[in-house]
């Protein structure tokens, strides 16, 4: 494996910094783009990483996994009545789908569907910002893992666009809670910083239908693993769900931090992170390793 990652690292090496970090929040506009870390997490627990794996960054709309699994504990199956399960072919901070379907969020990965489960958590949570950072500081085994406030706070200031899909859900009796808690939740969620290694560890359960190995406790049942797996595979990469499905073929999220979290089920969970984003919003060096990846062991889920 090792020797598999600095060939993998070696190859994109031409990619990195290529693209743009993203500017529409000030504090990641300042990241370093010509960085580049990889981090595997095996079934069994063992980690191999290459590049700046252990270089913390912020996670973004990678949260919504773990937000979803936090839903996904509390409502089982009645969570689907509030949020669709389909690929949205649209942006993912689109109002149009929105407005179409009544309210009901195409998937819980665009931005629409994370604003309705964290809602959801919040009618059921004191402070789900702190149950989703907790929940993450178990699987991953760092204790030390905080938000940035900073990034927090600058992503509340242009919330304008979030606040309008919470409004329109509200509208048709699909978001339950004050939209302006659930969104300063929502937001710290999103700038919750962390390395390719604890990410690699935090999915790991991912890729072991449903069970963590470092806490050596089920997170999910098998049946939820593999929803939460369908569901990644086909709306995970914002725009690009259909090109990772066709070039990379695993389960996967990505965030605007440059972070991408993939899962081979049954082998292996891994993060891969660069900073520089293609015009999909998507880390261009990132996107490039994971195919890459999938060439080299020649494993797909399809």
């Amino acid at each position: 494996m090792q020797a598999l990652l600095n060939d993998i690292m070696q190859e994109v090496q031409p990619l990195i910094g290529q693209g743009q970090v993203a500017t529409y929040i000030p504090a990641l506009a300042k990241v370093n783009p010509n960085q580049f870390g990889i981090a595997v997490c095996d079934t069994s627990g063992k980690v191999t990483t290459a590049g700046d794996a252990t270089t913390e960054f912020s996670i973004q709309s990678i949260s919504k996994v773990f937000n979803l699994v936090l839903a996904v504990t509390y409502y089982g199956e009645s969570l689907w009545q509030r949020v669709g399960c389909e690929p949205s072919g649209l942006p993912f901070n689109s109002l149009v789908q929105l407005e179409y379907e009544n309210g009901i969020p195409r998937n819980p990965f665009i931005n629409a569907g994370a604003l309705a489960i964290a809602d959801m958590n919040q009618s059921r949570l004191i402070a789900p910002h702190v149950a989703m950072r907790d929940l993450v500081r178990k699987l991953s085994g760092n204790e030390g893992l905080l938000a940035n406030p900073d990034v927090a706070n600058s992503e509340f200031e242009h919330r304008a666009r979030n606040a309008a899909m919470a409004y329109l859900m509200k509208a048709y009796g699909n978001f339950h809670n004050d939209v302006e808690e659930v969104l300063h939740n929502y937001f710290y969620n999103c700038a919750l910083e962390m390395s390719c290694v604890d990410l690699a560890r935090a999915s790991q359960f991912l890729a072991n239908r449903g069970h963590c190995t470092i806490t050596k406790e089920p997170v999910l049942t098998h049946d939820q693993t593999r929803q939460v797996n369908a569901l990644l595979a086909t709306s995970g990469l914002y725009d690009e769900a259909g090109s990772f499905a066709f070039k990379v073929g695993l389960p996967g999220k990505s965030g605007v931090g440059g972070g991408i979290i993939a899962v081979v089920p049954g082998r292996f969970s891994l993060c891969v992170w660069s900073p520089a984003l293609n015009r999909m919003g998507n880390s261009q060096a990132g996107v490039a390793a994971l195919e890459s990846l999938t060439r080299r062991i020649n494993w797909s889920v399809y």
